[in-house]
């Protein structure tokens, strides 16, 4: 009878509480600078357009001068659509997380008697 060494769902649930700790679980270790890397990334570019939409923001309020609040627009826009990346990569963390452990017993190795490739199925009735 086979028997999973890693569980698709404790994967999962560690990536959800914390980014990169299912890939570590998973014992893929490159994965983890890089989603931290696209992590600490967009959430940095979306603080800065943030930070310069409310200055903006503040400036429109007090002066109306159209210029500002099409450039307060432009920031918003720009921090919306990084939120969204966020987001995506959050959920594709947890979708690598999962599949990597749905796939850790996968052998791709070749038979070392005659280094050809093999498939092995096994069916239960």
């Amino acid at each position: 009878m086979f028997v999973m060494q890693k569980s698709p769902l404790k994967a999962v649930l560690l990536s959800a509480v914390v980014p990169g700790l299912g890939q570590i679980y998973n014992e893929s270790y490159w994965k983890v600078p890089v989603i931290l890397g696209l992590g600490y990334y967009f959430v940095s570019v979306w603080v800065d357009n943030n930070n310069l939409y409310w200055k903006y923001a503040r400036l429109y309020s007090k002066n109306q001068i159209e210029d500002y609040k099409r450039v307060r627009e432009f920031y918003r826009d720009q921090r919306d659509q990084f939120a969204v990346y966020i987001g995506l990569t959050y959920i594709l963390t947890l979708v690598d997380a999962y599949v990597d452990a749905q796939l850790f017993d996968f052998n791709v190795l070749p038979d070392p008697v005659t280094l050809s490739p093999q498939l092995q199925i096994s069916v239960k009735f």
